[in-house]
């Protein structure tokens, strides 16, 4: 019998220059990306955060560490297309959804975020009607108020054969 298992995940990264932005493995006409070991796509790090979680499995960061050159510049599409395949062999028989939220100021989002549905789902190899993203601002509050990076934060709910 399929148990449910919910997942949360959330990650933050400052912006940089000379690099490209890039959020739920889409790339985003923007003078400035984010700065990170991999791309710092912080949508589909918060993404994969949550289904390892749900999954039991320990946070991105332990299977991908900032410390081994491997990563370096890693695709971050690349990056989950692997936590998919952990979180199965962990005994996940199904992602029932996923929902996010991006937090930033600039860009707009908005024109991005079917997009980034499509190519998630196309990650987690499931219906873009079973992923959720949504992006807000933080009303000019905090970091990313003052523009100086983004965060998302991510839920998921998993089946499991316990």
């Amino acid at each position: 019998m399929d148990k449910l298992r919910i997942g949360h995940g959330f990650d933050v990264h400052r912006f940089a220059d000379d690099r490209p932005l890039i959020l739920g493995g889409v790339t985003i006409d923007y003078s400035r990306g984010l700065a990170g070991h991999s791309d710092a796509d912080v949508l589909l790090h918060a993404i994969a955060d949550a289904l390892l979680g749900a999954a039991g499995l320990e946070d991105i960061g332990h299977h991908f560490p900032p410390s081994d050159s491997k990563w370096k510049d890693a695709d971050s599409s690349d990056l989950l297309a692997q936590v998919v395949v952990m979180i199965r062999e962990a005994g996940v028989t199904g992602i029932i959804n996923v929902d996010a939220v991006i937090m930033a100021e600039q860009p707009k989002l908005k024109p991005h975020i079917a997009s980034m549905r499509q190519r998630i789902s196309e990650l987690l190899h499931i219906t873009p009607d079973r992923v959720g993203v949504k992006a807000t601002t933080t009303e000019q509050l905090g970091f990313v108020g003052r523009e100086e990076g983004i965060a998302a934060s991510a839920v998921c709910l998993l089946a499991r054969d316990d």
